[in-house]
């Protein structure tokens, strides 16, 4: 797989922790759920394809492509 260029973040506020991105793309999302919103777990971990069919599926679109590495 070639280095992403660009990573997966979560704007944690809008998250309704629905799941939707976490049956997608378990390799690359978790859904907390004693904080109440999926988190990126491991940004380049998946196709970029599947991390787009996850953005794609939130309802709330809350997450987006981010040019630097998550903290």
């Amino acid at each position: 797989m070639a280095k992403a260029e660009h990573f997966p973040v979560i704007v944690e506020e809008e998250c309704i922790a629905c799941g939707a991105c976490v049956e997608i793309c378990p390799e690359v999302f978790s859904l907390n759920e004693s904080l109440g919103f999926a988190q990126v777990i491991n940004p380049g971990g998946g196709e970029e394809e599947k991390i787009q069919e996850a953005m794609d599926a939130c309802p709330v679109h809350c997450i987006h492509w981010s040019d630097e590495m998550p903290d």
